[in-house]
């Protein structure tokens, strides 16, 4: 079960300041992953729906999402603790039922949805999800990572990412309607939310969130938390 009563680390923010600093070289991010989407090469269009996403606005945004999001604190700790244990493979099947349950207990779907979703996930063999996320966790590329991770019973693109997220934090964020609606109203994105999500649609958000990451100076984490709380139409 998520729990809010989670005590915030102090290594949050060296983990923060970690993630702005590790800035791309070429055209390679550093999740290993080839990033198109650099400072100077794409042209951004604001269309008035919404302020610009600037580094002040983005700050606004999460702080705002800090103040007001229940998730918070236990997101920051599972940031610290699960890359390490889904890469090593150290982990149990809540630890992987949890970025279900994440993902579907935002209040962005119905509750019968989010409970056929999670027992849907419930139906894998645990050393096959194991086998998955690990492999997920340590893979070099894209396909490799969400092919794996799609391959789980209950996992669509959406929840990969969401894995990915806890995975990668420092080059993966969670999609969602909410989300690419937000990215799209602020101009960063052309397109509306694709149903299904593809793994092609997923990697144009991804490069629309880190190209604002990378103009802004914020890691990906800020931007996807800004995003979050801009979605929500407040």
């Amino acid at each position: 079960m998520l729990s809010s009563s989670t005590v915030r680390n102090p290594v949050i923010g060296a983990l923060k300041w970690r993630f702005r600093q590790m800035t791309p070289r070429g055209n390679v991010h550093p999740s290993g992953d080839e990033w198109a989407g650099m400072s100077g090469q794409r042209e951004i269009v604001y269309d008035g729906g919404n302020e610009p996403l600037t580094g002040e606005r983005i700050d606004e945004l999460a702080a705002e999402y800090e103040r007001l999001e229940p998730f918070d604190l236990v997101e920051r700790e599972h940031v610290e603790t699960l890359p390490r244990a889904f890469a090593s493979g150290e982990f149990g099947r809540r630890d992987a039922e949890w970025a279900v349950q994440w993902y579907y207990r935002r209040g962005t779907v119905s509750d019968a949805e989010r409970r056929e979703a999670e027992e849907r996930f419930l139906d894998n063999d645990y050393e096959a999800m194991v086998d998955a996320i690990r492999g997920a966790a340590t893979a070099d590329r894209f396909e490799e990572r969400i092919g794996r991770l799609t391959a789980l019973t209950g996992v669509d693109v959406p929840v990969a990412s969401a894995f990915l997220a806890y995975t990668r934090p420092e080059a993966y964020v969670a999609v969602g309607e909410r989300e690419w609606a937000a990215l799209r109203e602020a101009g960063e994105l052309a397109e509306p939310y694709p149903d299904p999500l593809t793994p092609a649609a997923y990697e144009t958000y991804l490069d629309a969130v880190r190209t604002v990451a990378d103009r802004t100076d914020r890691d990906v984490w800020t931007v996807y938390r800004a995003l979050w709380r801009l979605g929500a139409g407040d």
